[in-house]
């Protein structure tokens, strides 16, 4: 179908066409979220569902809508550089509403929502296409649509303080990845917001996140006389850690271990950057 006709859906309020059964229409919105064209994809594909989804249009469709992201993200994984990390990446984005929409109106049966998640937490170790914004074809961002859709699901009630604990090490694994790809577009801050989400459920206390915070530390640091890039891996985990301190300084609804957390990150951001020391 023409852009044309999404372009006017748009215009008209989003209203659902009368003319086309919604799951044609899901369809075609589902094979526009992996199109290279950023007004398809974004403006129209993407802002089309996210807006159904808020507005309840899938309510009675949610899981099935749910599960063809969760589908999604499976598209062309391990490629690097080709137009499926669209796919991949917008499935990822529009599963965050998903889990948003439940969060809010509980429509989904538990098992739904881990399995989602147990999909998004394996995808996002595994995607190597780490672009943010792709020229001539506007946001990939990955990582970013990512930590959204882990933030969401870390907001959810069938998420208990195993799974938000395991949602801490997802994170802390796809930091850690070594990788010649930096985060270069914000994900660094999209991660901590997905970490604050963990956080602002108030079952992990620090017991679990001190130790966790020590492990990627340990990652930050780095010989400055050591071959190769000593930024390659300590580069984006010290940008998380120091974003994960400044949203948790910062942010509303702060978590009850803020204080003591933010203890802890100062103690280790001296520790790994000898500027903060001096």
């Amino acid at each position: 179908m023409e852009s044309a006709f999404w372009d006017r859906v748009v215009a008209e309020g989003h209203k659902v066409p009368v003319d086309r059964s919604l799951t044609d229409l899901t369809t075609e919105l589902t094979t526009m979220l992996g199109d290279p064209d950023p007004h398809r994809r974004d403006a129209l594909a993407f802002e089309v569902l996210a807006t159904w989804v808020a507005e309840g249009v899938y309510d009675h469709l949610l899981e099935g809508l749910g599960d063809g992201m969760a589908s999604g993200l499976l598209v062309g994984i391990g490629q690097r550089d080709t137009d499926t990390v669209f796919r991949r990446s917008f499935s990822a984005l529009v599963l965050a509403q998903c889990l948003g929409r439940d969060n809010e109106q509980h429509l989904l049966p538990p098992d739904t929502v881990l399995r989602w998640g147990d999909r998004l937490a394996g995808w996002l170790v595994r995607e190597q296409d780490l672009r943010g914004f792709v020229e001539g074809k506007g946001w990939a961002h990955a990582i970013a649509h990512g930590a959204d859709a882990l933030g969401a699901l870390a907001g959810s009630e069938a998420v208990g303080r195993l799974e938000l604990t395991v949602l801490l090490d997802v994170i802390a694994d796809r930091l850690l990845l070594d990788s010649d790809q930096r985060f270069l577009h914000g994900e660094d801050d999209r991660l901590a917001m997905a970490t604050l989400e963990v956080l602002r459920r108030d079952l992990l206390g620090m017991e679990v996140l001190e130790p966790w915070v020590a492990r990627l530390s340990g990652a930050a640091r780095f010989d400055v006389d050591s071959p190769g890039d000593p930024y390659r891996v300590a580069g984006d985990v010290r940008a998380y850690l120091r974003a994960l301190y400044l949203q948790l300084s910062l942010a509303p609804r702060p978590p009850a271990v803020r204080a003591d957390l933010l203890l802890v990150l100062i103690e280790q951001l001296r520790l790994v950057d000898p500027y903060l020391r001096s």
